[in-house]
């Protein structure tokens, strides 16, 4: 196997070969970190590079396998972790001058499950301040392309991580996801991305536990390995209490289990809180709903009007920086970047009762989806309304432009598809669809029921396997 072949194998794959000892822990590790150096320079997908301890690492993974140790289901597996999440040993910068100098002391939880699963971190990727945006770029470390055109963006804000699995860099990273920011990648950047169900996932860091709309989950080339990641993330921590009643990963649905899909229903969403689709995005849409009825699947355009609360999530999304980074603005204001400030701004000026206000509405929404659900087995949409958009997009002022239109700034026109199911904590899969006019990955959103991720990954790997993707490989 060539180099280049040995970088675009999946996680599963290169893990099989790994306990056959067909595969070197420590040669697959070099082969990733050469690829890193070469690539960084174009990409700028990490903050830090951890060469030194994946490679100690990957010496210790292969050690185990001549043991003939038990080995987890990532035995040997690099993987990159988001900046927002913690490393021990190193910095998490949360993509923000404010915390060049924050070293972690301990891992994150999800860190350690991954490292006990055989994972070795090669390491931090790239992520706008605080994540704040669906782009990823920021004053204090430039600029995140994506592999397939460098000069649009790989998404955000879990950017750096979906141009790394996109690149070859590592088959997985760790993402998280406060309004789109796994699925928002996926789409950009020719993936698959999970945001699980709300407790299935933990979220040990969140500021406001009870109200939490934040989620970690898997990036990766394939539902395979999008499976096997969420499977080693899954299960309760005493820091989140979503998690310790959290839901049990409902077992695959009888009527999932091949590939006839004869009673399965599906509603399919077209737009949400966004006034236009560009005719790509809704031409492959629409090919990955045929495909689902040609096994037998039941689709139905959900036309019955439904508030998607955009003003209401952008209440909670912005009040939400306005409050926690206040602290900040004394010191470090002219080093921020200035999306994080305009949306502080605008989050400064909502009300007590604008923010109680939209509260409800979130629990409106989430009741809405489960009546949808109650009628369907899934909800389908696109993951985004186009493709990837341009490096030099202002997230804050710039309109989005779709086959010439304006359709408002980035979550009203492009991720509008994404925000509604962080509110109502439902798992939501982005997978591949096919490539836009412009040569560019497009995307289809899977929602589920609660708790349904299993059922969720099945359905998009009977896509997969209608419509391969993972032998794609971008140009850069």
């Amino acid at each position: 196997m060539s180099d280049t072949d040995l970088l675009f194998t999946p996680a599963a794959k290169a893990a099989a070969l790994i306990r056959d000892r067909k595969l070197s822990p420590v040669e697959y590790v070099d082969v990733v970190l050469k690829a890193i150096d070469r690539a960084q320079p174009k990409l700028n997908c990490f903050r830090v590079v951890m060469a030194e301890e994946a490679r100690r690492d990957a010496k210790k993974a292969e050690e185990a396998v001549t043991r003939g140790d038990k080995l987890g289901p990532l035995h040997g597996i690099p993987v990159s972790i988001k900046d927002l999440v913690d490393v021990k040993g190193v910095h998490t910068r949360h993509g923000s001058a404010i915390f060049e100098d924050n070293v972690a002391q301990a891992d994150d939880v999800l860190v350690q499950r991954l490292r006990a699963a055989g994972a070795i971190v090669i390491g931090k990727a790239t992520t706008p301040e605080f994540g704040v945006k669906g782009l990823t770029d920021g004053p204090s470390f430039g600029i995140t392309r994506n592999p397939w055109n460098l000069d649009r963006t790989p998404g955000g804000s879990s950017g750096g991580g979906a141009a790394a699995v996109a690149a070859g860099l590592g088959p997985i990273s760790l993402g998280t996801d406060g309004a789109g920011s796994i699925r928002g990648p996926a789409s950009c950047s020719g993936l698959v991305g999970l945001k699980p169900t709300l407790g299935a996932v933990p979220a040990d860091t969140t500021r406001d536990a009870f109200g939490n709309n934040v989620f970690a989950g898997p990036l990766s080339r394939t539902i395979t390995d999008t499976a096997i990641m969420h499977s080693v993330l899954v299960g309760p921590s005493d820091k989140d209490p979503w998690s310790l009643s959290g839901p049990s990963q409902q077992p695959l649905s009888p009527k999932l289990a091949g590939r006839d899909l004869s009673g399965v229903r599906i509603g399919y969403i077209e737009l949400t809180a966004n006034p236009r689709i560009a005719a790509d995005v809704r031409t492959n849409t629409r090919a990955s709903l045929a495909a689902w009825e040609a096994m037998g699947a039941v689709v139905e355009e959900v036309t019955e009007k439904i508030d998607w609360i955009e003003y209401e999530g952008r209440v909670l999304y912005q009040a939400n920086f306005a409050v926690f980074c206040a602290q900040y603005l004394p010191k470090w204001q002219n080093q921020m970047d200035p999306v994080t400030l305009a949306f502080m701004d605008r989050g400064a000026k909502f009300t007590l009762a604008d923010f109680r206000n939209a509260q409800f509405a979130r629990t409106a929404l989430f009741r809405k989806i489960q009546s949808l659900l109650a009628r369907y087995d899934f909800l389908v949409t696109p993951t985004n309304a186009r493709t990837a958009l341009d490096v030099t997009h202002d997230a804050a002022n710039d309109e989005v432009i779709i086959d010439g239109v304006k359709c408002g700034i980035t979550r009203q026109g492009w991720t509008s598809y994404q925000y509604p199911f962080n509110l109502t904590g439902h798992p939501a899969l982005a997978l591949p669809s096919g490539f836009g006019a412009d040569g560019l990955p497009t995307s289809v959103q899977i929602v589920g029921r609660w708790g349904a991720e299993t059922d969720v990954l099945r359905l998009g790997a009977l896509l997969e396997d209608a419509q391969p993707w993972a032998q794609n490989r971008p140009p850069a």
